[in-house]
């Protein structure tokens, strides 16, 4: 691990500056969800066994399938515009024109500055839609022929080149990682395939969805500046061009930020409440002793600690930002599932938050199957709770059903209106529900160790 100061980081912070120049790069929050979980024959959990389903540290690359099930919406596009070599390499790579791009840029820019930041606007504003909206838009811009080339550009660069742990639902690594499951709002430090920490974590606005793929961690910038860019959603006490020192109490990104590809970081700056809902624009976000705790953690995982205390001087020097390189990057393998099998015998359904249509009965079969319990095995009367709960998580953040024909409808009607959208903040209704399966007990994910929940 080398340390650098100011000057000599000064190349890699404007650089990650200019890849978050975007809605992402603040990950600010207002509001999140409170609502406790319905729990159904919920026990207390137990110690961590071993588990029986494994992941390895070498992904396969996304299939053109897997790639589709992406979504990209506008914002993620203006995000990966801002990076000039994002556009070299896309033109490259598709042929396409200098007004193609400018073209994708202002339709990018215009989707955000109709996304509202308050309670006006059109409620029935999703991931779905602003997913359907992109694809329109792309569409429209580039033609029929390269729409399809161009959206599986933007879904490989969302999704790191690869979706982690797709053919293993649960899968357990075997390796130094981190692993992280937004819809379960929470991120978990292994060693060598041993489960170290957990953390309660903010996740990404629907409209700003945390990606699911591999990154890498490879720097920790100690007292970041922010400097806001010329978005429509910058206002208030935010202004263009107008930067926000480290150390400031109106940084959004807290006092470390710790990128993991473009436009994503694990950052500080969030209270508490932000935990456990929807928190930023598109990054993991913890509390200011939440981040300093992962620094120290992940610093280790990399071969050469930083204590709390030496994390707490570096912070002390408010005016000075510091970029800490890792000896040796880190993997952060970010997942989508909505069905968890944990090794206490319990089975989780969470809600489908970014309605990628996951709560299936199909799904459950597999998580089910890879744990190593049959769903058939099952007293009918179970199967009939459990099928319930996936239809009960099959919904939204609104409390809509997903993928559904008036789902769909909903989403087609919204690509069409041309209104003020409200950001999703809150989350109506349950997140999640818990059935005890005898078989699982010693199988399947481990529950929280050491949980961090501010």
């Amino acid at each position: 691990m080398t340390l650098s100061n100011n000057t000599t980081a000064r190349g890699l912070i404007l650089t990650v500056l200019s890849i978050s120049a975007s809605v992402f790069s603040a990950c600010a929050s207002q509001n999140t969800a409170t609502n406790n979980p319905v729990v159904a024959d919920q026990g207390s959990a137990t110690q961590v066994a071993n588990a029986n389903t494994n992941v390895t540290s070498a992904p396969s690359p996304a299939s053109s399938e897997a790639l589709a099930g992406v979504q990209i919406t506008l914002p993620v596009v203006d995000a990966m515009l801002a990076d000039d070599a994002t556009v070299t390499e896309i033109k490259g790579k598709l042929q396409l024109t200098d007004d193609q791009i400018e073209k994708l840029r202002a339709a990018a820019k215009e989707s955000v500055s109709n996304l509202g930041d308050d309670s006006a606007g059109d409620s029935s504003h999703s991931t779905t839609n602003a997913s359907k909206e992109a694809q329109s838009k792309i569409r429209e811009i580039v033609g029929s022929q390269k729409a399809d080339p161009v959206l599986n550009f933007f879904r490989e660069k969302w999704a790191g080149g690869n979706l982690a742990a797709a053919a293993i639902p649960n899968g357990v690594p075997t390796d130094t990682r981190i692993v992280v499951n937004a819809p379960a709002y929470r991120m978990d430090i292994f060693r060598e395939g041993k489960l170290l920490k957990t953390y309660k974590i903010g996740i990404g606005y629907p409209e700003f969805p945390l990606p699911a793929g591999m990154r890498k961690a490879s720097e920790i910038i100690f007292n970041p500046t922010w400097t806001p860019p010329d978005e429509p959603w910058v206002k208030g006490k935010f202004a263009p061009g107008k930067k926000v020192e480290a150390g400031s109490k109106d940084n959004p990104l807290g006092p470390i930020k710790i990128p993991i590809g473009l436009p994503s970081l694990i950052h500080g700056g969030k209270s508490p409440a932000k935990l456990g809902g929807f928190a930023s624009h598109g990054c993991v976000g913890l509390t200011n002793g939440q981040i300093q705790d992962f620094a120290s953690e992940i610093t280790g995982l990399a071969g050469d600690p930083l204590s709390i205390q030496e994390i707490k001087e570096f912070e002390s020097k408010k005016a000075e930002t510091k970029n800490v390189k890792l000896s040796s990057p880190v993997s952060v393998d970010l997942r989508y599932e909505t069905i968890v099998a944990t090794d206490d015998g319990k089975l989780t359904i969470y809600r489908d938050v970014y309605e990628r249509g996951t709560n299936t009965e199909e799904n459950l079969r597999r998580v089910l199957d890879a744990a190593g319990v049959s769903f058939d095995s099952l007293s009918s009367a179970d199967q009939k709770k459990i099928l319930a709960g996936v239809q009960q998580m099959a919904i939204d953040a609104h409390g809509d059903a997903v993928n559904t024909e008036d789902a769909i409808e909903a989403g087609n009607k919204a690509v069409m209106k041309n209104q003020t959208k409200t950001i999703t903040r809150t989350i109506k209704g349950a997140k999640q529900v818990v059935f005890d399966i005898a078989g699982l007990k010693g199988k399947g994910y481990p529950v929280p160790v050491n949980l961090r929940a501010a």
